[in-house]
């Protein structure tokens, strides 16, 4: 193939992930209800939904995230057993679990939201792609945002911020780890985007119930 021909064909894929990522006013994303707010973070209550996750063994979350996209990409592009299109939701979420990969490295799960239509029965993927469907009952979760690129470098730093203010918040001891991961990355803009990119820290809290989303304080009582 010429080089003519392979630019065509970058510019073309890149368009079609461009035009798909950033369709956020017909994009789908999971559903809240934001029960505590402060200044650096608020607790959402987040209603069952279903993901397709992509794990990865890549030691770097950058790596893990990119590799996993493309997977759950493919999903949605027909790579599934009934060649069904699917829209693309956000966020792309990364849930991360330390030292539970090789070499005590961290493990990385890429995460898909699917789309009302499709959470009772979701397409199968195909075997190639190693992809794994997950549903979700209801959590609440703390969250954090955070501006720029979602890097090695800062994410850990990003989840140690969240850490503290819940430390010095009445939510203090109130982490659960019933997802099994320590924290997770959600990205809400495309690759291609430079400027205004939204990013969360998400740690699950305590309660599963819209009415259970308690601080350990108010739990006290």
């Amino acid at each position: 193939m010429s080089r003519a021909k392979i630019l065509i064909l970058i510019l073309t894929i890149s368009t079609v992930i461009i035009e798909r990522a950033e369709c956020k006013k017909e994009s789908e994303s999971p559903q809240y209800t934001v029960v505590h707010s402060e200044s650096d973070f608020e607790v959402r209550f987040y209603r069952e939904s279903a993901w397709m996750t992509a794990p990865s063994d890549d030691i770097s979350f950058e790596k893990a995230t990119k590799k996993g996209f493309h997977r759950l990409f493919q999903y949605t592009e027909g790579a599934n057993l009934n060649f069904s299109r699917l829209p693309i939701t956000y966020p792309i979420l990364t849930s991360i679990v330390p030292e539970a990969g090789p070499l005590h490295s961290s493990a990385y799960f890429v995460k898909l939201y699917l789309p009302t239509e499709f959470e009772a029965d979701p397409p199968l993927p195909l075997p190639e792609l190693n992809l794994q469907p997950d549903w979700w009952r209801s959590r609440c979760i703390a969250v954090r945002e955070f501006s720029g690129f979602a890097r090695d470098s800062n994410i850990v730093k990003e989840a140690e911020k969240l850490a503290l203010s819940l430390s010095k918040s009445e939510w203090a001891n109130s982490t659960s780890a019933e997802s099994g991961y320590a924290y997770s990355i959600a990205q809400y803009s495309s690759h291609f985007k430079i400027f205004s990119r939204v990013n969360e820290v998400w740690v699950d809290v305590g309660g599963s119930e819209l009415n259970g989303c308690r601080s350990s304080l108010v739990a006290a009582y």
